[in-house]
């Protein structure tokens, strides 16, 4: 099992997001140390957070990261032209030494499409193009492409990507069927959203494989979760501390509309139901447990957890204790498995 880091690029409005871009390179560093196998950060437009761009500021980690892969947690790809998309990700593959990976999430924020001027309904079919012309244009040679939103005629991108093919493509989407096959279909690995079960894992998990086999996927893929956490020796503390940020979070996004209908999005802004996500989904918890809950997902078939530590104004020092303790007292149980 492998670990990636994703680090906090969204805000409260009362800090200079300028000011926390050294806190930023100083979480990289250590996740480096710590044995973390990669960088992410999420995107937004237009929100009640100041939100740093994260290609920008991946590319500015690079040098941090060292070995890491950096990737997108999610890219919103129906906002942008594919074009667009693919040189600026071969730039970041050439930045990070071809290790890019580029995390491609559908967008849901009603604001978001119409300032962009992109008709909501429109999101599935741009989204499927725009995969299918990143790929094309990530061989190298020249791409002929008659769609429904875009067109290119013998057109060759400008920069290959370092890696042969382009970068990795993991699909975020919710955990149901729709993103089982959309992610068996078109990506190389699912990215599961954080608040899901070990229980709705085991369903949706079985939805993909299916999927895989009805696309006729071949290969191994990465199965990725994404968790939430907080570490202490006192399970109370680490519980109230994540629970108190995380909830700040989610309160600052239930002023725009949800990612889906899904009553596992809804609950989260239930007080009492967000109560049972945080113990049975977020990992705020004692090495111990966290330790024992990973050794779950891990017989589950997940064999890459991203992990995300800070939220709204968590104070850097909490963010690098838990780094710390899970390097020391997390990570051994997990080397002989194929972390780094």
């Amino acid at each position: 099992m492998r670990f990636g880091l994703a680090i906090q690029n969204d805000f409260p409005p009362s800090p200079r997001p300028a000011d926390l871009i050294a806190p930023m390179r100083e979480q990289v560093a250590a996740a480096a140390e710590a044995g973390f196998s990669s960088v992410w950060m999420l995107q937004h437009y237009l929100g009640n957070m100041p939100t740093l761009q994260p290609i920008p500021v991946l590319a500015a980690l690079a040098a941090d990261a060292g070995e890491m892969t950096v990737g997108t947690n999610m890219l919103i790809l129906p906002l942008h032209h594919p074009v667009e998309v693919a040189e600026t990700y071969a730039t970041l593959d050439h930045i990070s030494g071809g290790r890019a990976v580029a995390g491609f999430g559908m967008g849901y924020r009603e604001n978001e499409f119409e300032s962009f001027g992109v008709p909501l309904g429109e999101r599935v079919s741009r989204y499927e193009e725009s995969v299918a012309i990143v790929r094309a244009l990530w061989t190298g040679e020249p791409v002929d492409f008659a769609g429904r939103h875009y067109a290119l005629r013998s057109q060759r991108i400008s920069l290959p990507p370092v890696r042969p093919g382009g970068p990795p493509i993991w699909v975020g989407a919710g955990a149901h069927r729709a993103g089982a096959r959309r992610a068996a279909r078109l990506g190389d690995a699912w990215i599961i959203p954080p608040h899901v079960t070990p229980d709705r894992l085991k369903t949706v998990l079985r939805w993909y494989r299916a999927e895989l086999e009805a696309a006729g996927a071949t290969g191994e893929r990465d199965v990725v979760v994404r968790r939430e956490l907080v570490l202490d020796p006192d399970p109370e503390r680490a519980m109230a501390t994540g629970r108190r940020a995380r909830g700040a979070l989610t309160q600052a996004y239930s002023a725009f509309n949800a990612p889906d209908a899904t009553e596992s999005y809804r609950q989260l802004t239930d007080a009492r139901a967000a109560d049972d996500v945080a113990a049975h989904s977020y990992l705020f918890t004692t090495p111990e447990e966290c330790v024992r809950r990973l050794k779950e997902l891990a017989g589950l078939g997940v064999t890459y957890v991203i992990l995300r530590m800070q939220w709204y104004d968590l104070p850097q020092e909490r963010v690098l204790r838990t780094l710390a303790l899970f390097k020391d007292e997390v990570l051994p149980h997990f080397q002989k498995t194929g972390g780094e």
